[in-house]
């Protein structure tokens, strides 16, 4: 890892541990926006994910069992290197994504899009996503 990286990851981790949102309860303005994604994308998950060292944690959640993931599997740090807006059509078609544990298991990615939640110093939080089983293109 690059020095500066684990400079901004540092200073990514200590932005969020200030908003200390990790590990509260569900909230209904989270929960609407999640809804709200879900609808007008038309996909059968939505999340408002809060990313720490470790793990995703799904502050709110459409369509999904558990309330969070590890660090390393979804989509999500897709915002987090390309610091902006994602949308995956189909998973499948790429080579790297395709293995991903979230694509070949559980909750089996076929569709991605998210865009990152970020402070106004510039950390990214977590993103808002939604995701399908199923390929699909947002109009």
């Amino acid at each position: 890892m690059k020095a500066r990286h684990i400079d901004t990851e540092v200073a990514r981790l200590e932005a969020l541990r200030q908003y200390q949102i990790l590990d509260t309860e569900p909230e209904e303005a989270y929960n609407n926006l999640a809804q709200l994604a879900a609808f007008i994308c038309g996909t059968s998950i939505s999340l408002v994910n809060f990313i720490d060292e470790n793990r995703q944690w799904f502050k709110a959640k459409v369509g999904l069992d558990v309330s969070e993931m590890p660090r390393c599997v979804g989509l999500s740090y897709l915002c987090q290197e390309q610091r902006g807006v994602v949308v995956v059509p189909d998973t499948l078609a790429d080579e790297q994504l395709a293995n991903n544990p979230a694509v070949t298991g559980y909750p089996y990615i076929r569709f991605y899009a998210g865009v990152p939640l970020i402070t106004p110093k510039g950390d990214i939080l977590g993103t808002l996503c939604v995701i399908d089983q199923f390929p699909k293109e947002l109009s």
